[in-house]
């Protein structure tokens, strides 16, 4: 089951900050804001049909982080509840450039830039497979 919805080109994901997610000072460790823009963007795949294990199983192919740019603005704390908006911004031949956001109510927390790259089961690049890019450049607004 899909958790999230999409809005257009767009997908939002709610989550909660656990304690595991935060560091010392009671706020949510840096290195977490990324694990939640994971998941948003998984998410996002999966409420369009195309979770990971399928695309593994039956294209063979997988996506890694080619490139992240990360601005953080203000901290998240023990029990937030915050979301994930995951924007596509651009569908290459084997890559997915996306903008992430992640807030808390209309307060922007962190805004991530993600270029994601198709790969194969050798972790060489790979075309994305046809059925997903058809989804994703499709102009019909995906269902939730």
């Amino acid at each position: 089951m899909s958790v999230g919805f999409h809005h257009g080109f767009s997908h939002s994901f709610p989550l909660r900050v656990y304690y595991e997610d935060t560091d010392a000072a009671g706020m949510v460790y840096h290195a977490n804001y990324l694990k939640f823009a994971e998941r948003g963007r998984s998410e996002m795949l999966r409420s369009m049909g195309f979770p990971h294990r399928q695309l593994a199983a039956t294209d063979g192919v997988g996506f890694a982080v080619r490139r992240c740019l990360v601005e953080y603005l203000l901290p998240a704390r023990l029990e937030d509840a915050l979301v994930v908006d995951t924007t596509l911004v651009d569908v290459g031949a084997a890559t997915l450039s996306l903008g992430q956001r992640i807030r808390r109510g209309e307060e922007l927390l962190a805004d991530l830039a993600v270029l994601v790259a198709c790969v194969g089961r050798d972790g060489r690049p790979r075309r994305l497979p046809s059925a997903l890019r058809a989804a994703l450049t499709s102009e019909a607004p995906h269902a939730p």
